[in-house]
């Protein structure tokens, strides 16, 4: 097995050279496989690409793809381009780069026979006719038991829930956290082109505790290198990570999910990091929020950052898991080798300034004085945040609201800077898609509401069968969204509601369906459909 060595805390890299793969037969492919590469590589990058979560940097969902359809129908595959198993529980968002599809989920229906029950998964295939191509291969966490605790802590990973975070891509790199709450980077032609390094234990890797290194093969990951938050940085996760990396030069933003252990009332790290930098190239750790929030984070650090410059300051945009959207100064230099930096705030915004911010566990199961939290991610829009927040999903009050925040103050501008606050029918998971004026955003009350962005003026609301935790996607005019029920809803964006179809899919949609190359592409539970117009 290969000896690994350690690069500041949690930063592995190998020092071996790669596993050997297999028979000559193998060779040959590979071989085959990494010319395909090359002449992929050497291509220019698509513009209508969508690599990552949201339109970058400011996270709005939105794109400028046309043409889109507006109806379709799995049963007679009508504008359906095609579609492919995954797991059976998958919460994870698309991404679509490179010729590639990238989508997380479980090990259910495995493409690998060597891997067996629960693992987390990020799946690859290819754009043009749904090929698989590769997979990252994650075994579940370990169940930690600190020495005080005699019983494991279930609820570090969730046993079936896979990969959750969608990838952030840039070029012929993959930035993504695992189940395990591993900041990776991965080659976007995975083992094709092989084994890259600097990490080169892919075999030990995708192993599970106490079982022998696995052998690499060309549909597995290449991992260039890999961050453990929980040694590296001290976070203590809670259900599953939850991330999309936010990418800016040469910095990765990562919200940490750190959050409470399996008793729900106890934040076993309060000291550590909610936000997170990385040095895209290296993987070292950069800096850290600083916030040290205690037991003020009421569930979990799920909410992702934004980034965008309001009156010539570049600010990192985070909604914080105790209910306030916090902005940060962007990095500008990579720092020398040392300690993780502290960001330094800009500014804070209590969006729940009457919630309990103390003790807030003695009140997660009061239906009117519970804490809040933020799960979506902020939007920058004309220099204004529009955040969604309220009462924790599973726990405590039910009231839930949307914010649209000046973005150009400084300290504590929770008494000046609101604009308007809009009333959203429950709780919310789901981050504002703003276009042509109009707002739209989703909430767990099965609701899909049209908003004003100027002035917060609702427009119509529209009610679903099912709840909803992904967020609108708007383009070409429309506005689509899917359901836990598993009801895929496309509407006209605008003013007037106008509903152009509700098509019942195989299984319950958590993730946010995404636009790329004339394509929408929507993962349910158990499949990945691609969906165009005419499609054969």
């Amino acid at each position: 097995m290969p000896r690994m060595r350690t690069r500041g805390p949690g930063l592995r890299v190998g020092v071996q050279a790669a596993p050997r793969l297999g028979v000559p037969t193998m060779a040959l492919t590979l071989v085959a496989l990494a010319l395909a590469a090359t002449l992929a590589l050497s291509a220019p990058a698509r513009a209508a690409d969508q690599p990552q979560w949201g339109e970058r940097f400011t996270r709005n969902m939105v794109s400028a793809e046309t043409n889109l359809p507006d109806t379709f129908d799995p049963a007679t595959s009508k504008n359906i381009k095609w579609v492919v198993e995954i797991g059976n529980e998958t919460h994870g968002t698309p991404v679509v780069a490179g010729g590639r599809v990238l989508i997380g989920t479980n090990n259910a229906v495995p493409r690998d026979p060597r891997h067996k029950g629960n693992r987390g998964v990020l799946m690859c295939f290819d754009e043009k006719d749904g090929r698989f191509v590769w997979q990252l291969v994650v075994p579940k966490l370990d169940r930690m038991a600190p020495p005080e605790d005699t019983s494991p802590d279930i609820l570090l990973d969730w046993a079936s829930a896979g990969i959750c975070s969608p990838a952030t891509v840039e070029g012929d790199r993959i930035y993504i956290v695992s189940n395990r709450g591993e900041v990776m980077c991965l080659d976007l032609q995975g083992m094709a082109n092989g084994n890259q390094g600097p990490f080169m234990d892919e075999g030990r890797h995708m192993a599970p505790p106490g079982q022998p290194a696995m052998e690499v093969g060309p549909l597995d990951a290449d991992i260039l290198w890999l961050f453990d938050l929980i040694k590296g940085a001290g976070i203590w996760p809670h259900d599953s990570a939850h991330a999309s990396i936010l990418l800016d030069g040469p910095f990765l933003y990562v919200n940490t999910s750190n959050g409470v252990d399996k008793t729900h009332r106890v934040v076993r790290r309060p000291d550590a990091p909610i936000l997170a930098v990385f040095d895209k190239a290296t993987g070292r750790y950069l800096a850290r929020d600083g916030l040290k929030l205690g037991d003020r984070i009421v569930h979990c650090a799920w909410s992702s950052p934004a980034l965008g410059e309001v009156g010539g300051r570049k600010l990192v945009f985070f909604g914080g898991p105790d209910g306030v959207c916090y902005a940060f100064e962007a990095l500008k230099d990579l720092p020398p080798p040392g300690e993780p930096l502290t960001l330094k705030k800009a500014w804070w915004f209590d969006c729940d300034p009457t919630a309990p911010k103390e003790d807030t566990h003695k009140y997660m199961h009061n239906l009117k004085v519970s804490p809040s939290n933020i799960l979506g991610m902020p939007v920058l829009h004309k220099n204004r945040v529009y955040v969604a927040g309220g009462g924790d999903i599973w726990w405590g009050k039910n009231e839930a609201w949307l914010k649209c925040i000046d973005a150009a103050g400084t300290g504590d501008i929770t008494k000046t800077a609101e604009v308007w606050t809009y009333p959203l029918r429950m709780h919310c998971c789901s981050t504002p898609s703003i276009s042509g004026g109009l707002l739209f955003i989703t909430d767990c009350g099965k609701t899909i509401h049209c908003i004003d962005a100027e002035t917060g003026k609702p427009y119509w609301t529209h009610e679903a069968g099912g709840t909803f935790w992904g967020s609108t996607l708007v383009a070409d005019g429309k506005v689509y969204a899917g359901t836990k029920k598993g009801e895929f809803l496309i509407l006209a964006a605008a003013r007037e509601k106008k509903v152009l179809a509700t098509v019942r899919l195989d299984s319950g949609i958590s993730g946010t369906p995404v636009a790329a190359n004339g394509v929408i592409y929507v993962a349910t539970q158990s499949k990945l459909y691609a969906i165009a117009k005419k499609a054969e």
